[in-house]
């Protein structure tokens, strides 16, 4: 799968002759390219804040999101917090309705009455994407059918929580846990960094805890390490995604890239929507910071 990164980088060059300006239009170029090789289907989002200067190829298609779902829970979550229904420090206690399991699952490890507190679960569920929190924090939202509400009072048209709430048992059996599309998705955590979501101080809240995300191997690991980045990415067989906000020198810029139908479902490092993620991750990188000299060490990806 390396080739994707190869054949970008010979393609591609920063900036146009003569000017300083990042050269979007070579980056949407570069992506258009990757898409068309790729062996299922994808969409990318990507726009630059100071500029608005935007990439969109496939933006508003509905994919899955995967893991990526746990953002609309964390925003529904700070709503009924401000809104009084819940304390950010509230008490639960295990009782295994919402467990999960699989991989890594530490909670659904729980003994029954296990105390754990909201603000534990929210944690566990942004920063190692746990899912039995995931699911248990959707609950204390208001279900699918709460978050849903709050996703179109706020003008998220296609972006809609699936799993286990009614009415939605079609999109689940085509989209998964939930959908979104990548301008959707990227929209969403700008409101966060923008104090838009709730309110300016539950975003700002919001915001500090996307940063510190586990998952960091893939579109992430092309940022350099003293970069601050609020991500969130999501994987399921045949879909990989990734949103991510990255606090650049030259400016922030958004990017979310999503997949579907890929031919390549392993969970190997070279799974080919792991790398059509890093690729685009680094060429954005490299269109709006190119004077920087930071390079990925692949070493890294042993850890």
């Amino acid at each position: 799968m390396r080739y994707l990164m190869l054949l970008a980088f010979l393609a591609f060059s920063c900036t146009t002759p003569g000017t300083s300006e990042p050269d979007v239009r070579q980056l949407q170029h570069s992506i258009e390219g990757l898409l068309a090789r790729f062996n299922g289907d994808a969409g990318v989002y990507i726009r630059h804040l100071p500029s608005g200067r935007e990439i969109a190829v496939n933006a508003d298609t509905v994919f899955p999101t995967a893991s990526m779902v746990k953002v609309p829970i964390l925003a529904a979550l700070f709503d009924r917090i401000e809104n009084g229904d819940l304390e950010y420090r509230e008490k639960f206690y295990f009782d295994g309705q919402h467990n999960y399991g699989g991989f890594r699952d530490v909670i659904s490890n729980m003994t029954d009455s296990s105390e754990v507190y909201l603000d534990m679960l929210i944690h566990l569920m942004m920063s190692t994407s746990n899912n039995t929190a995931s699911l248990w924090n959707q609950h204390i939202a208001g279900g699918g059918e709460g978050i849903n509400v709050w996703l179109g009072e706020n003008g998220f048209e296609h972006t809609r929580v699936n799993s286990r709430t009614p009415g939605r048992g079609e999109a689940q059996a085509r989209y998964g846990w939930g959908q979104t599309t990548p301008r959707e998705m990227a929209r969403l955590l700008e409101m966060i960094y923008l104090g838009e979501a709730v309110n300016p101080h539950a975003s700002e809240k919001m915001y500090r805890i996307m940063t510190r995300n586990f998952w960091d191997g893939e579109a992430l690991s092309q940022i350099p390490p003293y970069i601050n980045v609020a991500s969130k990415n999501g994987a399921v067989s045949r879909s990989r995604s990734e949103v991510l906000l990255v606090n650049a020198p030259s400016g922030d810029y958004l990017l979310c890239i999503i997949t579907k139908n890929q031919n390549d479902s392993s969970w190997d490092f070279e799974n080919e929507g792991w790398v059509l993620a890093r690729t685009i991750s680094r060429l954005a990188w490299q269109t709006f910071e190119p004077g920087d000299t930071w390079e990925p060490d692949e070493r890294v990806a042993r850890y």
